[in-house]
C-alpha cells in the first residue's frame, strides 16, 4: 500500500466508482422479475440483493484473473490506460441507465480497456484469442442458452402445475412460485457478485501490476476483494429503478412461474460461467432468460420494440466504450494536464447525465406491481411478433378443465333477477 502513487490511487477510486455504477445498473438482473410479480417489495428486494452481491464477491477470483492477466498484455502497460478505460465504461453505463436500457457493464469495461490499450500500444497489446473465447463467444451464447433454458423451464412448469385450476389451489401455487422466486433471485444476486465484482477486482489488480505494487499474474489482494464487494453492494442497494422497470415490465409481462423459471435459468448459466472463468454479461443472460420465459407461456407476448433497442445497445457497447476509452487515452498520453482534463470530463459528463435523469425521475414506486407509468402500460398493447406467434402455434392447447374454468371466469352468472326484455312491464 505504501508504494501506491497519487495516479494509482485515482485509478483505484475510479475503478470503485465503476463498480458502484455496475451495482445500480445491474440490480435489475436479479430483482426486476421478483419485484414485477410482487414476490418482494422493491426496497426489500434491492437490500437483499446488495447483501448477496457482497457475499458473492468472496466466492471466486477466476474472472478477476481472466481480466488482470488475460485480455490485455501487462508488459509495458501504463496506469493511465486503465484510467482511460474506466472513463469509457462509466460514461456508457450512465448513458444506458439514463435511457433505461439493460446493456452490459462487463462489455463496457472490456470495450474501454481494449480501446485505451490499442491507443496506447497498438493492437499487439490485446490478446485476441482470449477476447474471442472468453468475451465474445460467451456474449453470443449466454442469452441464447439462458433464453432456451427459461423457455423450456416455463413450459415444463406450466405443464406440471396445469392441474391447479381451483381458485384456492391457484393462489397456493402462485404463493409457492413467489417463494421460489425469492430463492432464485438470491441465487442470481450471489452469481452477480461472484461474476461482476470480480471484474473490478481484476481491473484494480491490473492497475497494481502496472504500478509495480504487485507481480504479474498475482491474485487480487484481500483489501481489493473487500472494497470491490462493498462498492457493488452499495450501488445495488440504491437500486437502478429505470432498468428494473424495463426488465420487469418493458420486455414482457411475467407471472410467478415465469419469474421463477427465468431467474433459475439465468443463475445456472452465470454460476457455471464464473466457475469456468468466462466473463459473460449477467445482463445479457438475465435478459435472454426473461424473453425465453415470456415466450414459454401460452399467450405471452415479448415486446420486440424494446428488445430491439436492447439488442442495438448490446452491439454498440464494446465499440462505443472503446472509442471513449481511446479518446481518453489520447488525452492522458499528453501528460498530467491530459489526465486532469479527462477527470474533469468524466465529472462533467456524469453530472450532466444525472441532471437529465432528474427531469423524469424514476423511483421504487414506479416499479412496484401496478406502479408502472403509462409508457410501460402502453407496451401491453403491442401485437405479438413472429417468434411469439410461432411459439404459440406449437404450444399445446389448454386442458378441458382450464377451458371450463376460463368460461366460468369470463361469463359470470347474473347477480340478481333478470327481467325478460321481450315482455313489457305491468303496472
Amino acid at each position: 500500500m505504501e508504494h501506491i502513487t497519487l495516479l494509482l490511487a485515482i485509478v483505484i477510486v475510479t475503478a470503485l466508482v465503476f463498480d458502484f455504477t455496475n451495482g445500480f445498473h445491474d440490480t435489475a438482473n436479479a430483482m426486476a422479475t421478483t419485484i414485477s410479480t410482487g414476490a418482494l417489495k422493491p426496497k426489500t428486494a434491492v437490500a437483499m440483493s446488495a447483501v448477496l452481491n457482497l457475499v458473492g464477491a468472496f466466492l471466486s477470483v477466476e474472472v478477476a484473473k481472466t481480466i488482470s492477466g488475460g485480455i490485455i498484455n501487462e508488459d509495458g502497460l501504463r496506469t493511465e490506460v486503465i484510467f482511460a478505460a474506466l472513463v469509457g465504461a462509466i460514461l456508457w453505463n450512465l448513458l444506458t441507465w439514463l435511457v433505461g436500457l439493460p446493456s452490459s457493464s462487463s462489455h463496457a469495461l472490456f470495450g474501454g480497456l481494449i480501446g485505451a490499450a490499442v491507443m496506447s500500444a497498438g493492437w499487439s497489446s490485446v490478446d485476441g484469442g482470449t477476447v474471442v473465447t472468453k468475451v465474445l463467444l460467451p456474449a453470443v451464447a449466454a442469452p441464447v442458452v439462458a433464453g432456451l433454458a427459461a423457455l423450456l423451464a416455463t413450459k415444463l412448469t406450466y405443464r406440471i402445475g396445469g392441474k391447479a385450476t381451483g381458485g384456492a389451489q391457484e393462489k397456493a401455487t402462485a404463493k409457492g412460485y413467489r417463494a421460489g422466486q425469492i430463492a432464485s433471485a438470491g441465487l442470481v444476486s450471489l452469481a452477480h457478485g461472484t461474476n461482476d465484482a470480480q471484474k473490478t477486482m481484476g481491473i484494480i489488480t491490473l492497475a497494481l501490476v502496472t504500478g509495480g505494487v504487485l507481480a504479474p499474474g498475482s491474485n487480487p489482494p484481500v483489501w481489493v476483494i473487500v472494497c470491490a464487494g462493498l462498492a457493488i453492494a452499495l450501488g445495488t442497494y440504491l437500486g437502478g429503478w429505470r432498468i428494473i422497470r424495463t426488465m420487469g415490465s418493458g420486455l414482457t409481462e411475467l407471472k410467478p412461474p415465469q419469474g421463477f423459471a427465468a431467474q433459475t435459468s439465468a443463475a445456472t448459466v452465470i454460476l457455471a460461467s464464473s466457475h469456468l472463468g468466462f466473463s459473460l454479461s449477467t445482463t445479457q443472460s438475465c435478459s435472454g432468460a426473461v424473453m425465453g420465459a415470456g415466450l414459454g407461456r401460452k399467450g405471452g407476448v415479448v415486446r420486440w420494440s424494446t428488445a430491439t433497442r436492447m439488442f442495438v445497445a448490446w452491439g454498440l457497447t464494446l465499440p462505443a466504450a472503446g472509442l471513449v476509452g481511446a479518446g481518453a487515452e489520447f488525452l492522458t498520453k499528453q501528460g498530467t494536464w491530459g489526465v486532469v482534463v479527462v477527470a474533469a470530463l468524466l465529472i462533467a459528463g456524469s453530472g450532466a447525465i444525472w441532471m437529465l435523469s432528474r427531469r423524469k425521475p424514476v423511483g421504487h414506486g414506479d416499479v412496484a406491481p401496478g406502479g408502472q407509468d403509462e409508457g410501460a402500460a402502453a407496451g401491453d398493447d403491442e401485437p405479438a411478433g413472429v417468434v411469439t406467434t410461432a411459439i404459440a402455434a406449437v404450444s399445446p392447447p389448454p386442458t378441458a378443465a382450464a377451458q371450463t374454468h376460463g368460461l366460468m371466469a369470463t361469463i359470470p352468472a347474473p347477480a340478481g333477477p333478470v327481467t325478460d326484455p321481450a315482455r313489457p312491464a305491468t303496472v
